[in-house]
């Protein structure tokens, strides 16, 4: 049981991923830069209300709604379990997302880049986005960007740790290096959701990549129907 739900898991940290590097489900779908931006920025709200619900309170616009430092303290408590003193200064703006941002870095040791306080008022989407991104690394991914091990060599990023253990499920031999071009098929999709149904969605197998979006979309489909997993990234095909 435990392992499969760390397969869940990192199921959905590959729609994560995707949605946040703006990958392209098949050649024949082109999303302009808005429209990769709108799926990101829905995908990163849906992650942060799914967390900020178990204390009864969500977030309609990722770009304005943490300005006040409220709703990212409220984060902070819920992705640490660390439990807080309640803080209600709403007038004090720059305070609560300094005191959040401190937080992140001094005791949860997630290291912030070129992100500051200002920054989260004035609604700077760009960085607000990236720093959601940055928690999404560290309590969904379950590591910070790099990590050093014991020779003191920064061992591979968050992304190359999930890539790599998204090959050990493959089949050997299935070329896969990177979260983009390899799954344009919907081949490589298949396979993941097969690795979480073992046995049971054996079918993938006789895929072609000529039907690249009807592959894709039976597998996000089956993984949504079978095991739950929302496509997050439901938008390429509307």
């Amino acid at each position: 049981m435990r392992q499969f739900y760390n397969l869940c898991k990192c199921f959905r940290c590959v729609y994560a991923i995707f949605s946040y590097i703006k990958f392209q489900v098949v050649p024949a779908i082109r999303l302009d830069d808005a429209d990769w931006k709108v799926i990101q920025q829905n995908t990163f709200t849906r992650w942060v209300n799914n967390h900020l619900r178990k204390t009864g309170d969500c977030i309609q616009n990722l770009e304005t709604d943490f300005s006040d430092g409220l709703k990212l303290i409220s984060l902070a408590a819920v992705l640490s379990q660390k439990c807080w003193s309640q803080v209600n200064f709403r007038s004090q703006k720059l305070e609560n997302v300094s005191l959040a941002l401190k937080f992140f870095q001094d005791v949860e040791h997630i290291k912030i880049v070129n992100i500051d306080s200002s920054h989260i008022v004035d609604q700077n989407k760009k960085l607000i986005l990236g720093l959601i991104w940055t928690l999404i690394l560290h309590y969904s991914i379950s590591m910070g960007w790099f990590q050093e091990r014991f020779d003191g060599k920064s061992e591979d990023t968050p992304k190359q740790k999930l890539l790599n253990w998204i090959r050990s499920k493959l089949p050997q031999g299935m070329p896969l290096t990177n979260f983009t071009s390899d799954w344009n098929d919907g081949v490589a999709l298949g396979a993941l959701v097969s690795a979480l149904l073992p046995g049971d969605f054996p079918n993938w197998k006789q895929w072609t990549p000529a039907n690249a979006l009807e592959n894709t979309q039976i597998a996000m489909q089956i993984a949504e129907d079978r095991l739950g997993i929302v496509p997050v990234s439901i938008q390429f095909f509307e």
